[in-house]
């Protein structure tokens, strides 16, 4: 049990925070503010990459026994630290942290696509975090963009020679800017009108730099302690994603 302390605490820390926070306020894009039109698109998009996870965990599942375990951990921190919501009005949505950028260099991108679709879909059916029909943009923003910067992130910034911890709070950093990014891009779609794109683009990400700015440097903190612990004291599940990587 002492080995999965550190995980315990952060989930536990997340679950008090999550707790504390106003759940009335929409998370994730809202229900409704996509038309059906792009809302069945960014499904399209996202269903790919889902079936991709699912097919990875089936198949090093048979080969590394005690992942599910690992999955099922980073899975509940993913959820529970997702669900602090911070309200930015302006945008229609809310600003929270969104972990997938830790979860990708502990897991891998495609496994953290699944998790992060589970906590999606969870939040939206139990905690009006979010909607059905806005789940495919959802899942772009947070777990597809999310995961595959934070891993591509740490991979790249180790080979260029950074530490670590460097790179670990790099890819929490930009992962979280990132999703944030494809969030604005998925709403400015739906809402420039006869407008322009960019403008309402650059509109809506502006509206989240001041609270997301601050939560990108917390999950870049967050990421490197988190490496660190697995690091620490599970260091297989870190060989066997540096095997899956090199494979």
């Amino acid at each position: 049990m002492k080995k999965r302390s550190g995980i315990g605490a952060i989930v536990l820390l997340a679950s008090m925070l999550g707790l504390t926070s106003d759940t009335a306020h929409a998370m994730h894009i809202a229900e409704g503010i996509l038309p059906p039109q792009w809302a069945a698109l960014w499904f399209a998009l996202a269903i790919p990459f889902v079936a991709w996870g699912l097919r990875e965990l089936r198949v090093r599942s048979k080969e590394e026994p005690q992942l599910k375990a690992m999955v099922g951990l980073v899975g509940a921190a993913v959820f529970l630290i997702s669900c602090m919501p911070i309200p930015v009005p302006t945008a229609g949505t809310c600003s929270h942290p969104c972990a997938t950028g830790m979860a990708a260099i502990l897991i891998g991108p495609a496994l953290t696509v699944v998790v992060a679709s589970i906590a999606l879909v969870l939040q939206a059916l139990f905690l009006a975090h979010g909607g059905l029909t806005t789940l495919g943009a959802d899942i772009l923003s947070m777990g597809v963009m999310g995961a595959f910067t934070g891993y591509g992130i740490f991979v790249l910034a180790r080979r260029l020679g950074a530490s670590w911890v460097v790179a670990a709070f790099m890819a929490g950093l930009l992962s979280d800017w990132v999703v944030y990014a494809g969030t604005s891009f998925f709403l400015a779609t739906a809402l420039h009108g006869d407008g322009s794109l960019e403008t309402m683009f650059l509109s809506i990400l502006i509206a989240f730099v001041p609270t997301q700015v601050p939560l990108g440097i917390l999950e870049g903190v967050m990421c490197a302690g988190a490496y660190r612990f697995v690091q620490t004291r599970r260091p297989e599940f870190l060989m066997m994603l540096t095997k899956e990587r090199e494979a």
